[in-house]
């Protein structure tokens, strides 16, 4: 019984993670659930949701840990558009990509994880 427990609890957070449009925090998470999960739990699966790369984690500027729901793409050429002011997160799919990671690879040494590329700047909206 215990274990299906645990993976009510799991689904509940994934639904909202799934749900949040913008970067959001753990206190976030544990309003929008309403108390249904404690703090602990949703903790331990945030952290290894970041693990697997699954959500985002960012310590902000007022040193807030901020996350954001990376969703997910069978596609090789992605990365995510982040908005500074709003926290917006967009997907994009775009062949430029493979020419930026060719050229950081070949001229700077550096292998690019292209699964998780964000770029940030401000959104149309924002602008």
């Amino acid at each position: 019984m215990r274990n299906n427990y645990k993976t009510q609890q799991k689904d509940l957070i994934y639904d909202v993670l799934k749900n949040m449009k913008t970067e959001f925090t753990i206190k976030d998470i544990y309003n929008s659930l309403n108390g249904k999960v404690g703090l602990t739990t949703i903790y331990r699966i945030v952290n290894d949701l970041v693990d697997k790369e699954v959500i985002s984690k960012e310590i902000g500027k007022d040193n807030v840990t901020y996350y954001q729901y990376l969703s997910s793409c069978d596609k090789d050429n992605h990365f995510y558009l982040k908005c500074n002011n709003c926290g917006t997160l967009e997907h994009i799919d775009c062949d430029c990509i493979s020419e930026l990671s060719n050229h950081i690879t070949k001229e700077h040494g550096f292998a690019v994880d292209k699964s998780h590329i964000i770029i940030n700047g401000l959104c149309k909206k924002c602008k």
